[in-house]
């Protein structure tokens, strides 16, 4: 099965105006953050998701815009040793900016520890798993009460720098509610045809996403089109060599949707007839035989 085509808002402008394409053409997912939209994301999504009720809404805890970092700092939540580096993971700032977050959007499904290898740089391992478990904990208290759905992390390069695995985040999760019965429940990293080793490693039956979804987490790919560079590389006999009649775009989100244990695939088209290309395209995803010869490609050249 390929995975669901959902908007991801990183690096969307008109983010009320992409919300509104996407979630008309069926997306099941809209994934954003507090960030994200110099900090105006959340604001532009909440007329939207009210008039989509059923959608589902992912959010992130971590990073913050300059002006949601000086509302913080006189809030008392946020160290003027983090406000430099706009991105913190003490307990009491995920706290307040998920209520935060919970407020501006109405409701969440999913709060995404953001990037928490940026965290000391993920240098000391230690550290960095402890701080993780003190937000998952955090993060079971808004659970447990039904506020938020589940938790999970987002992260770019945590996984591939081996900051942490998947069997680690789950071993938190457990240490974090005291039990397996934890509402650690996704996990979203990069899969693209330039950073394919997830793709190779899942159709060889491994790596992170079999990981994850063989423990059950919904699993979602950002960054298919790595931010738009990939289309430089998606020459038009790569894109024949993928499926004839495809755009670039189409076929760099073909790719990376019909990669093996992936259940969500981000996309920030914001135009209908650019995402009817790429839900046209994930229709029919390739084979893992076909998804390998593809990978296989890439790697002789």
């Amino acid at each position: 099965m390929t995975a669901a085509l959902s908007l991801g808002t990183y690096r969307v402008r008109a983010v009320s105006q992409a919300a509104r394409t996407a979630l008309a053409a069926g997306s099941p997912w809209v994934d954003t953050a507090p960030n994200y939209a110099h900090g105006r994301a959340h604001e532009e999504l909440r007329p939207v998701l009210e008039e989509y009720p059923t959608v589902r809404v992912a959010t992130k805890t971590g990073f913050f815009t300059e002006g949601q970092g000086r509302t913080a700092l006189a809030e008392g939540v946020l160290a003027w040793c983090e406000a430099a580096g706009r991105h913190s993971l003490e307990r009491g700032f995920v706290r307040w900016q998920t209520e935060r977050s919970l407020a501006t959007l109405g409701r969440v499904d999913l709060v995404f520890v953001h990037n928490p290898e940026h965290h000391g740089q993920g240098r000391d391992r230690a550290a960095l798993h402890g701080r993780v478990r003190e937000v998952f904990n955090m993060l079971e208290e808004f659970a447990h009460a039904g506020r938020i759905g589940g938790y999970g992390v987002a992260t770019w390069s945590g996984l591939s720098s081996e900051a942490f695995t998947v069997p680690e985040l789950l071993a938190l999760a457990r240490q974090a509610s005291g039990s397996s019965e934890h509402h650690f429940t996704g996990l979203q990293m990069p899969v693209s045809l330039i950073m394919d080793d997830l793709i190779r490693q899942a159709l060889d039956g491994g790596g992170p996403l079999v990981q994850a979804k063989d423990a059950g987490l919904i699993t979602f790919g950002s960054a298919p089109l790595h931010g738009g560079a990939l289309l430089e590389a998606m020459t038009p006999e790569l894109v024949n060599f993928i499926r004839p009649g495809l755009s670039a775009a189409a076929a760099a989100l073909l790719a990376a949707g019909s990669c093996p244990s992936l259940d969500v695939v981000l996309t920030s088209a914001s135009t209908r007839e650019h995402w009817d290309d790429a839900a046209k395209a994930l229709a029919a995803p390739l084979t893992a035989q076909e998804l390998g010869r593809v990978t296989d490609e890439l790697a002789s050249e």
